[in-house]
């Protein structure tokens, strides 16, 4: 077998096609690791101002105290709102329609849509990992039969049919499949990892809401 063989020749006698697909598997990683650097980094540091910010809550002489106007994590917020929906109720400034199931209803629909846009924002990227997840084994694969079947044709056309001439050329093609699994085995891990946290910080968030709700309703009924 010829010392030339790899990744290097395989790319050198390949066409645009297999060119392509190889730049698509590249993007595809470079968004994932991305995607698992800046999520993992925002989870470690989203984790340490929130159990900052829970412990000075339970700290505080009032609700309004508890929830700062400068909010830098998803209980802070949704503290925010909840303090912002007291205040709304208070003051008389609700419009009609949303005083359709009195105060009580409105707090609880502001906490909750306030848990909604939280669940979207750490969802965020993990549609990347779920894509190239799913896809780029498939796109591997794809490369490794079309490669496989360039070097079968340059093979028949040479005429030199052994098993040393046709052996490296297939190697080469399954260079493909082994990126494509490269890229796909960290972005399953990563979702299933993220996905799996998320589900234990909403319930976090949704207990904490219900925290907020007993404290507003009993702020509005003994005056904050």
């Amino acid at each position: 077998m010829e010392s030339s063989l790899g990744l290097s020749h395989f790319l050198s006698q390949t066409d645009w096609l297999a060119k392509g697909l190889l730049a698509i598997l590249s993007g595809l990683s470079i968004a994932c690791w991305t995607v698992i650097l800046l999520k993992g980094l925002d989870n470690v540091l989203g984790r340490r101002r929130e159990e900052r910010f829970v412990a000075r809550f339970w700290q505080a002489a009032s609700l309004t105290e508890a929830a700062p106007a400068a909010a830098d994590n998803a209980f802070a917020r949704l503290a925010h709102r909840a303090v912002k929906a007291v205040g709304e109720i208070e003051d008389g400034a609700l419009p009609k329609l949303a005083q359709v199931g009195g105060p009580g209803e409105y707090l609880s629909r502001a906490l909750r849509n306030g848990i909604d846009q939280e669940s979207t924002r750490v969802d965020q990227g993990l549609t990347i990992l779920a894509s190239a997840a799913s896809s780029a084994p498939y796109l591997g694969l794809f490369g490794t039969v079309w490669g496989i079947y360039h070097a079968l044709v340059g093979i028949g056309l040479s005429g030199q049919g052994t098993l040393d001439k046709v052996a490296g050329p297939v190697g080469e093609a399954l260079i493909m499949t082994a990126l494509g699994l490269a890229v796909a085995i960290p972005a399953a891990l990563a979702h299933n990892a993220f996905s799996r946290r998320n589900q234990v910080w909403l319930g976090h968030l949704e207990a904490f809401a219900h925290d907020l709700y007993a404290l507003a309703a009993g702020s509005r009924n003994g005056g904050r």
